[in-house]
């Protein structure tokens, strides 16, 4: 019997359009001899199955089952791609750990510490195995720029400690930029990471646990075209170049994928995650830059890019993460 996977999608976040195209191509993707997949989108006022013909059915939150012409359907398996909030800051992690259902993400406590950078950093700094740019974390109602210009030296990077895709992010080059930089970060969050930026080539290698082995994808190098850093425009919008494998020596490749494993295991990740790094070829050294425990699955997304460069379809990429969960 197939087994029933419910594509998780939507979300509460900026990243939820983001996240809806994610999940279409996830559940399009999906091997159909041996899945029967289902669209369940979440959003603030509504959970509900979306079904081919555009038509909505309520999601029951008590057990995340969906009754179709009469019948119950309970899944095997919830493939989440719900990018930011709920989905990759543990709250949806933990409504499943609460009601017994399989997912295919980090964990709880991996989700809710991985999803705050500044909670995040010193954790992995403490590991000792990979640089970070110096940063200091702010919150809401306690913000002294005078403090923060005299720690950090400019160009400084300005983003909400717990987001993704860019979104409120901010690179100031001059003091009264700086307030205007953290309250546009603090519109998405409460608490805000500043850090120094880190002049070096911008690189992100997808891990993934299998049922047999850890597996590093090939390295992407991430240019942007016309922008000064990989924001939501170079991100989305085609504003930038992203290259995979990426020209790089051998050695440089296979540090990041080998510090990729390395914070994989020590961070306690599961299914497929994405590690953002800088690599400054003046000082040969590699910089952490962030995690990305739910990536992108839009065709042209870069983990899914990665495992073509290895000989691996879409349809089995999403295979393994399946099976690796039941």
């Amino acid at each position: 019997m197939k087994k029933k996977i419910a594509v998780v999608m939507g979300g509460f976040s900026g990243e939820h359009d983001i996240s809806i195209n994610s999940g279409n191509e996830v559940f399009k993707a999906l091997d159909r001899e041996k899945y029967e997949p289902y669209r369940i989108v979440v959003e603030p006022n509504e959970w509900f199955y979306l079904a081919d013909d555009g038509s909505h059915l309520p999601l029951d939150k008590n057990d995340f089952s969906v009754t179709i012409d009469g019948q119950k359907v309970r899944f095997d398996l919830a493939f989440v791609i719900v990018h930011g909030n709920p989905g990759e800051n543990g709250r949806l992690q933990g409504y499943f750990d609460m009601i017994g259902m399989k997912y295919t993400t980090c964990d709880f406590y991996t989700s809710v510490l991985t999803f705050n950078k500044g909670y995040c950093n010193p954790l992995v700094r403490s590991f000792d195995i990979v640089a970070l740019a110096k940063s200091r974390l702010i919150y809401r109602g306690q913000v002294d720029t005078d403090a923060i210009l005299a720690e950090l030296e400019l160009p400084i990077f300005v983003k909400p400690a717990a987001g993704g895709s860019s979104v409120g992010m901010t690179k100031v080059k001059r003091p009264e930029d700086l307030p205007a930089a953290i309250e546009r970060a603090l519109h998405e969050d409460d608490q805000v990471l500043v850090e120094e930026f880190i002049e070096g080539r911008e690189f992100g290698c997808g891990v993934i646990q299998t049922k047999d082995e850890l597996i590093a994808f090939p390295v992407t190098e991430i240019i942007p075209i016309g922008r000064e850093f990989f924001d939501y425009e170079a991100k989305y919008h085609g504003f930038s170049n992203e290259v995979t494998p990426a020209e790089v020596d051998a050695r440089v490749s296979q540090l990041m994928q080998d510090t990729a494993k390395k914070l994989y295991k020590m961070l306690n990740c599961r299914g497929i995650v994405r590690f953002d790094f800088i690599y400054n070829e003046k000082k040969e050294k590699l910089y952490f830059l962030e995690i990305n425990t739910i990536p992108g699955q839009s065709a042209e997304s870069i983990v899914p890019k990665q495992a073509r460069a290895m000989g691996i379809s879409t349809s089995e990429l999403y295979t393994m993460v399946i099976e690796s969960f039941l």
